[in-house]
C-alpha cells in the first residue's frame, strides 16, 4: 500500500477502568497526582501466596453500563471491556446506527480471559461433578468474549476480532485497529485492552515464576520502574479503550480530536519464553518501525510511555532499546511508567496506557514514573521521576512487550489539518 492510499486515522474517544479511577477523567487525574492503586489483594483471600498485593479496580458496579442478567453471564474482564468501550463511545458522542454499523468494528485484546471463571467452575467440577458445571463457563471464559459482548452491546456490525498477545494484546489490538481503518476495512473501531486476572491461580503462577514483587508491608511503593531497589511487578487489572475513526468521517460529523494515530511497529524478539533478548534489539526494531510507518525522526519524539514493568530485566533492556532506537535523542526525550500507580494490567496495559499517551497529547502534559527514589545507574534517561510534568507534547511512544518475544510500539502525534 503507497502512502498516497493509506487514510488518516484519529482518536475521537476514550474510555477507563483502572486501579486509580474508573473514568477517563479520575484516570488522568490519578495519573498527574501520582496516586498509588495498589493495595492489599481483597477480591480473594491471598493470605496463603507470597505475593498479596495488587492494583485491583475498586467500587465498579457493571450495572452502571449493563443490566444483572447480562453481567451475571460476563467474567469480570468482559464487564470491564464493556464498560470502557461505552465510556469511549459517550466520550466520542459517537451514534452507532443501521447506517454505519457494518462499518464499525471491534478489536479488544486480553492476555488471559475468563480465569476467574474458569477456577471457580473447576472448583465446582471437583465437588460437585461435571453435571453442575454452568452451561455458560466456555462461553464467559474464553478470550474473544469482551470484543464480542461488547458488540453485541453497541451493535457494532464491522471487523470484530481479539488479539492474544500476553502483555502486548491491548497495544495490538489498537495497532491492528489503525491498519483497518488506514485500508479502508472500517470508518471506525473500538479497540483496546481488558484483563481481570487478578485470581488465586494466576497469583500462584507469576509468583512461582519469581516475576513478582513481595513487598506486601509496603504496597504503596512496590511497584517502582527503573528504581534500583525494584523486585518484580505488581499485577493490575482494568481496560483502555480507544475509539478510533477515519480522520474525514470525524471532521464530517464535527468529532473532537484528540490526537491522531500514525505508526505501528511489531516484531519478535525469537528469544525466550519470557525473558527479552539481552540489548532489547526487538523492542528496539518496534520502535524503529513505528516511527517509520508514521514519517517520525528520532528527534521529534515528545514523550515514550514505557513498558516499564518494575522487573529486573525489563527496565535495563527497555532502556537499552530506547538508546538503541532513538541514539542521541534518547537522552533528551522524556519517559515514563505508569504502570508505577496501576501496576501492570497485562492484556489490558496496552489499552490503559494508549489512553495515557493520547491524554498527554491533548493535554501537554506527562504523568511521572512514582517511586523513583534511588534510579539504577543502568537507567540513566528522563523517566519524569516522582511529579509530573507540563510541556509541549507532538509526538508520543507506547510501547508494549509480551512473554514469548512479543513488541509492540504504537506512535501518536498531535493532530495538524496539514
Amino acid at each position: 500500500m503507497t502512502d498516497f492510499e493509506r487514510k488518516r486515522v484519529v482518536v475521537t474517544g476514550l474510555g477507563a477502568i483502572t486501579p486509580i479511577g474508573n473514568t477517563l477523567a479520575e484516570y488522568w487525574e490519578g495519573l498527574l497526582s501520582g496516586r498509588n492503586g495498589i493495595g492489599p489483594i481483597t477480591l480473594f483471600d491471598a493470605s496463603r501466596h507470597d505475593c498479596r498485593i495488587a492494583g485491583e479496580v475498586k467500587g465498579f458496579s457493571p450495572h452502571d453500563y449493563m443490566d444483572r442478567k447480562d453481567a451475571k453471564r460476563m467474567d469480570r474482564f468482559a464487564q470491564f471491556g464493556v464498560a470502557a468501550s461505552k465510556q469511549a463511545i459517550a466520550d466520542g458522542q459517537f451514534v452507532i446506527n443501521e447506517l454505519n454499523a457494518e462499518q464499525v468494528g471491534v478489536i479488544i485484546g486480553t492476555g488471559v480471559g475468563g480465569l476467574k471463571v474458569l477456577e471457580d467452575q473447576q472448583e465446582v467440577y471437583l465437588t460437585k461433578g461435571p453435571s453442575r458445571c454452568s452451561p455458560f463457563m466456555i462461553p464467559t471464559m474464553i478470550a474473544n468474549m469482551a470484543a464480542g459482548l461488547t458488540a453485541i452491546h453497541i451493535g457494532a456490525k464491522g471487523p470484530n476480532s481479539c488479539t492474544v498477545t500476553a502483555c502486548a494484546s491491548g497495544a495490538n489490538a489498537v495497532g491492528d485497529a489503525f491498519r483497518l481503518i488506514q485500508s479502508g476495512y472500517a470508518q471506525a473501531m473500538i479497540c483496546g485492552g481488558t484483563e481481570a486476572a487478578v485470581t488465586p491461580l494466576a497469583l500462584a503462577g507469576f509468583a512461582a515464576s519469581k516475576a513478582l514483587s513481595t513487598r506486601n508491608d509496603d504496597p504503596a511503593h512496590a511497584s517502582r520502574p527503573f528504581d534500583r531497589d525494584r523486585n518484580g511487578f505488581v499485577m493490575g487489572e482494568g481496560a483502555g479503550i480507544l475509539l478510533l475513526e477515519e480522520l474525514e468521517h470525524a471532521l464530517s460529523r464535527g468529532a473532537r480530536i484528540y490526537a491522531e494515530i500514525v505508526g505501528y511497529g511489531m516484531t519478535c524478539d525469537a528469544y525466550h519464553m519470557t525473558a527479552p533478548v539481552p540489548g532489547g534489539e526487538g523492542a528496539a526494531r518496534a520502535m524503529q518501525m513505528a516511527m517509520k510507518d508514521g514519517g517520525i525522526t528520532p528527534e521529534q519524539v515528545s514523550y515514550i510511555n514505557a513498558h516499564g514493568t518494575s522487573t529486573p530485566a525489563n527496565d535495563v533492556t527497555e532502556t537499552k532499546a530506547i538508546k538503541k532506537a532513538l541514539g542521541d535523542a534518547a537522552y533528551k526525550v522524556a519517559i515514563s511508567s505508569t504502570k508505577s500507580m496501576t501496576g501492570h494490567l497485562l492484556g489490558g496495559s496496552g489499552g490503559i496506557e494508549a489512553v495515557a499517551a493520547v491524554m498527554a497529547i491533548a493535554n501537554d502534559q506527562l504523568p511521572p514514573t512514582i517511586n523513583l527514589e534511588n534510579p539504577d545507574p543502568e537507567c540513566d534517561l528522563d523517566y519524569v521521576p516522582n511529579h509530573s510534568r507540563a510541556q509541549k507534547v507532538d509526538v508520543v511512544l507506547s510501547n508494549s512487550f509480551g512473554f514469548g518475544g512479543h513488541n509492540v510500539t504504537l506512535a501518536f502525534k498531535k493532530y495538524s489539518q496539514g
